[in-house]
């Protein structure tokens, strides 16, 4: 069973471990502290732990584009992907957006990203199937769902 849940200070070791080996525990402890502030940039910013049998096995996150509109991203670990945690995580991520009157979910995947494009698709998120660029020049499809 998959859940997901607000991060706390003795995630950190377990975030570092799974996606972040080369930053000190110091440091994930202060990323941590920050997007428990739930703002980033001036805009809302939700980041939540998936929890699997209690353990954390990755992240999935919001960050308000408009009043209505957020992005959504989820980061399973390396070891615990192919399970079925980033669909269902997602599916309480957009049940949580929704619960915050969001009303669209927008999301850029990378072209090169075959198994973000289909958790995308299977989740019932649409793209026009245009290729744009984005701030960083990397290739994208642009996802929306209407949730």
């Amino acid at each position: 069973m998959i859940a997901i849940r607000r991060f706390a200070a003795e995630d950190a070791e377990a975030l570092r471990r799974g996606l972040y080996p080369d930053m000190a525990l110091s440091e994930v402890s202060e990323m941590i502290a920050e997007w428990n502030t739930c703002e980033y940039g001036g805009r809302r910013f939700d980041a939540f732990a998936v929890v699997s049998d209690e353990r954390i096995v990755g992240y999935v996150s919001l960050y308000e584009q408009s009043r209505s509109v957020v992005s959504a991203g989820a980061e399973i670990f390396a070891d615990e992907r192919g399970r079925g945690a980033a669909a269902e995580a997602v599916r309480l991520l957009l049940r949580y957006a929704s619960e915050q009157g969001y009303r669209i979910v927008f999301d850029q995947v990378r072209t090169d990203n075959a198994a973000s494009i289909r958790l995308h698709e299977k989740l019932g998120f649409e793209s026009d199937g245009c290729v744009y660029r984005n701030r960083r020049g990397r290739e994208v499809l642009l996802f929306l769902i209407s949730i």
